[in-house]
């Protein structure tokens, strides 16, 4: 869990785009960052679909719940992200853009959030550059929680931290676990997770064009005005 260093300015309400935005991103951390106790598997065992490809990726996530007992879950999770000496999957930036781990993605990453006043909450061990620890930072984006239009041109607002440091690994992290040899609940989880990004992904192209779109109509207007 990360947590903010600093008070940020935020808006007084949520819509309800971000608020789903900010629970999603909560559920990708939560469930990646530690195996789900029984409790929380009971939760997710309630959970109903629609008939997106994301709700339909919940319904399946929901029967895997239904299905599993906690400690197997525990041991899958064991597996995947821990092993005896290391697990199937690495889950951190620097690792799937680099081939190695603790390299410039977690000190990009480091200075962003430093930037930002959030910082790494106390008895959290992993590097901030695990796909859990990001993908609670984006909660806090959506959720307000956070401030990423502090980090500046090129880079500013969630869209500009989503683009910096989880778009370019993420989809290929989900593709990687829904494949892993001891993946069963957690191929759920990896559809999930995937599709979600995926969503993230096209919003954020979408919103950067309808930024754009005014801007392109001024130059073209100004150009034409110059050539008559």
């Amino acid at each position: 869990m990360l947590n903010s260093a600093s008070p940020t300015t935020v808006e007084p309400a949520l819509s309800d785009y971000n608020t789903l935005r900010a629970q999603q991103w909560g559920f990708v951390g939560r469930i990646l960052a530690s195996p789900p106790n029984s409790d929380y598997l009971r939760i997710l065992a309630t959970l109903e679909g629609d008939d997106t490809a994301l709700g339909q990726a919940y319904a399946v996530l929901a029967r895997a719940a239904a299905e599993v007992m906690p400690e197997q879950v525990e041991r899958e999770f064991f597996e995947l992200f821990i092993g005896v000496g290391r697990g199937e999957l690495l889950p951190y930036a620097s690792f799937y853009l680099t081939g190695f781990l603790n390299e410039r993605p977690l000190a990009d990453l480091r200075r962003d959030l430093a930037i930002m006043g959030v910082a790494r909450a106390k008895g959290r061990f992993e590097p901030e550059d695990h796909i859990a620890s990001i993908a609670e930072v984006m909660s806090g984006l959506a959720a307000g929680d956070f401030d990423a239009s502090v980090l500046g041109c090129g880079a500013a607002g969630e869209a500009g931290f989503f683009a910096r440091h989880l778009q370019p690994w993420a989809t290929q992290f989900f593709d990687d676990l829904a494949v892993s040899p001891s993946a069963r609940f957690y191929r759920a989880v990896a559809e999930v997770g995937r599709i979600f990004t995926d969503i993230e992904i096209r919003a954020f192209a979408l919103e950067a064009a309808a930024h754009r779109a005014p801007t392109d109509r001024a130059s073209a207007t100004a150009a034409g005005k110059y050539n008559k």
